[in-house]
């Protein structure tokens, strides 16, 4: 008897480990696809002024278009996960990415372009609240700091293939028409995957906890659906995402002309430390999920990386350093941002009451966008009037505040654990 149950546990063990990996998978490549349709048409922007005659400050109407509709779409979009499910409206966030491309693809003006960026922000808009809701209800605890590892790497190469697709595209063929179209094939093909492999992405598959959730919640009075914006853990856990993605917002945007600019390096070099430091991120997001399974207190371990990062950028800032020394530094920094990432989404399930996983990460993440909005202007003001340090300076800070925000949501989240503990 021992023997055969030694055996069946023997069976179990490689079907959880092949059912985890490929929801982690699946899930990874459309967040991929996320990433990848920020930067549709930003590398388009040379040959549009070519064809259009149109300035980069119309152009960039486009990517602040994108944010909005992406920052109020999303804190939407969780309660439609909560409400619908994630797979439903997973499948129609891809489906208007490919609205996206082919409406760019066609587009022969002004409007039309805007029309595609509006497209392409609703796609995005979902995709947060979407991931983590599958995440966290199909993967075995084991993995989930590994799937949230691979949900933020498959992140950064979406936002690394994205240029050299588009501009690759463009520049084989001489058509940014053909580009967008191709986008948009892209999408499609995602969104067959999804569709052909959709038992994997089953949020609403019941277990025996969520039946027993649901039937203790029908005995008790019903909490209303906002009722999770009342606790201070949601707007803080939003307040962190604010401030790391100023960051990222800087040094992506930012960082390669700020750096020409102090230390007279050419921008073909400079252009390197958004490459070095979304390389770096991703080493950090592997490390990361590793660390985060192992590790209680994940705060202490957010704040040990961002002050990290903050410290290498500040120094970047005081133009100190020799100038190639400068670009690997300022690339390491992407280092401590991509250790604290799988740490941060933990720290955000763990702040998440039961059934409002949506909502909330719909919420939090909104704050992403939001910081991609309001921190260009910014960091590109400065630029304008010769403050480059304050590109490194102002990520730095960045990074700093977003540590409080993160200590504060651990210190609290400890707390409620301590009180369950003692009540159990």
């Amino acid at each position: 008897m021992t023997r055969s149950s030694s055996s069946a546990l023997g069976a179990v063990a490689p079907d959880l480990l092949r059912r985890d990996a490929r929801t982690i998978g699946l899930i990874g490549l459309a967040h991929g696809s996320s990433h990848f349709f920020h930067l549709l048409l930003p590398p388009l922007f040379p040959w549009l002024i070519a064809e259009f005659g149109y300035s980069y400050a119309e152009l960039s109407v486009m990517v602040s278009l994108f944010f909005v509709v992406s920052g109020v779409g999303q804190a939407m979009a969780g309660f439609a996960v909560d409400r619908f499910g994630a797979r439903p409206i997973l499948f129609a966030a891809l489906g208007s990415f490919t609205v996206a491309g082919l409406v760019a693809s066609t587009a022969q003006g002004y409007g039309m372009l805007l029309l595609a960026a509006f497209f392409a922000g609703l796609g995005n808009a979902p995709f947060h609240p979407v991931d983590f809701t599958i995440l966290n209800k199909r993967v075995s605890q084991q993995r989930i700091g590994h799937a949230f590892s691979v949900h933020g790497l498959s992140g950064n190469i979406g936002w690394a293939l994205a240029p050299l697709f588009m501009a690759g595209i463009t520049t084989a063929t001489g058509s940014w028409r053909l580009a967008c179209l191709c986008g948009a094939a892209l999408a499609a093909t995602i969104l067959a995957i999804m569709v052909i492999n959709r038992e994997a992405l089953d949020d609403r598959a019941a277990d025996a906890n969520a039946t027993a959730a649901r039937a203790a919640s029908a005995t008790g009075p019903q909490e209303h659906p906002m009722a999770f914006l009342k606790l201070p853990s949601v707007w803080l856990c939003f307040s962190f995402f604010f401030w790391s993605t100023c960051a990222l917002s800087s040094i992506q945007s930012f960082a390669s002309p700020a750096m020409q600019a102090m230390y007279g390096l050419p921008l073909s070099v400079t252009a390197l430390i958004v490459t070095g430091y979304m390389l770096c991120g991703a080493a950090g997001m592997v490390a990361g999920g590793f660390l985060v399974g192992r590790v209680q207190r994940l705060e202490k371990v957010i704040s040990l990386c961002m002050m990290g990062s903050g410290l290498l950028l500040f120094v970047v800032g005081t133009g100190w350093l020799p100038a190639m020394v400068a670009v690997a530094v300022a690339s390491l920094a992407g280092l401590g941002t991509g250790l604290a990432g799988p740490s941060r989404d933990m720290l955000i399930k763990r702040a998440a009451p039961p059934g409002a996983t949506g909502r909330v990460y719909g919420t939090v993440y909104s704050g992403l966008d939001l910081g991609f909005c309001l921190a260009a202007p910014i960091f590109g003001y400065m630029l304008d009037h010769g403050l480059s340090q304050g590109v490194f300076y102002g990520a730095a800070i960045a990074l700093v505040l977003s540590v409080v925000s993160a200590v504060v949501v651990g210190d609290g989240v400890s707390k409620k654990n301590r009180m369950a503990l003692s009540a159990g």
